[in-house]
């Protein structure tokens, strides 16, 4: 086997002085094993309906740090692929990835992107800046941009907590685009193909120093939003008790919301909106 020796033993690849990326460790000695080899031939371009895509994530800043959330629906053209699909990821103690796009070119990535970072602490003996991470992202996307350009694009979105900054530390949210491009965004942001109406959701409900329990009603009431515009955008599933993820990244660490208290704040969110079906008013 290719990287170990008759012994079973790994190679002398693995303990030769070299890259802290691990990405480029694997382009050197398993190519093959990179989720960014071609996948079509060159000049093909994939019907988006073929493969299932995921929206809607979004993110926003909070009193203690910064939360991330998405809906739970996968659709392929016109037919809903998943309705229980896992769309926030930690990518290390202080850091989590949301995705939008296709989802089996963004699952890879994204497990290849939790190893690039846990191989880059070992190498250096520290962790990776925030802004590094959102930078070595950055970099992740741009090696599938041959697939973005035939139909398979993935855009992520990641939040982390800065342990660095100033006054102790905050929230920080970065969102890209399908060629690598990296942007970071202040207080909240929103990918996928609901996210117009999620930001406009957002951008209402939104204000500066928000408790948890604030915030994640804010995310749920954007997310329901995304989904009473967007068909591919699944809203709370009360029936199957499939309600979307979220997770908070404060000074203690990244944190996936208990379930029971996802879904006793998504029951509140459909009650809120029983009474006002077209959501909640800005606050004055």
């Amino acid at each position: 086997m290719a990287g170990s020796d008759t012994a079973g033993l790994p190679s002398e690849a693995f303990f030769t002085p070299g890259t802290s990326s691990f990405t480029e460790f694997l382009a050197v000695h398993r190519p093959g094993l990179l989720p960014t080899a071609p996948v079509l031939p060159a000049g093909a371009r994939t019907p988006a309906d073929r493969f299932p895509h995921g929206t809607t994530v979004l993110a926003l800043t909070y009193r203690d740090g910064v939360l991330i959330a998405g809906d739970r629906r996968a659709t392929m053209g016109n037919l809903i692929a998943q309705r229980d699909l896992e769309k926030v990821h930690p990518a290390d103690d202080y850091t989590a990835v949301a995705f939008a796009g296709t989802v089996g070119l963004a699952v890879d990535m994204v497990r290849l992107y939790q190893v690039e970072l846990t191989h880059f602490e070992k190498i250096e003996g520290i962790p990776m800046t925030l802004a590094g991470r959102a930078t070595r992202l950055a970099a992740r996307i741009r090696d599938n941009l041959a697939q973005a350009m035939q139909g398979l694009a993935v855009v992520p979105l990641l939040a982390g907590y800065d342990l660095s900054a100033p006054d102790g530390g905050c929230g920080r949210i970065f969102g890209f685009d399908a060629a690598g491009g990296l942007y970071e965004k202040c207080d909240f942001y929103a990918e996928g193909s609901g996210s117009p109406y999620a930001r406009g959701a957002l951008k209402k409900l939104y204000r500066p120093g928000l408790g948890r329990r604030e915030a994640v009603l804010v995310a749920l009431q954007a997310l329901y939003d995304a989904a009473d515009e967007d068909s591919a955008t699944g809203g709370p599933d009360v029936h199957r008790r499939i309600f979307p993820v979220g997770c908070v990244i404060t000074a203690d660490g990244f944190e996936r919301l208990p379930e029971p208290e996802t879904e006793e704040l998504s029951r509140e969110t459909v009650r809120q909106r029983t009474a006002r079906p077209d959501g909640p008013h800005a606050a004055p």
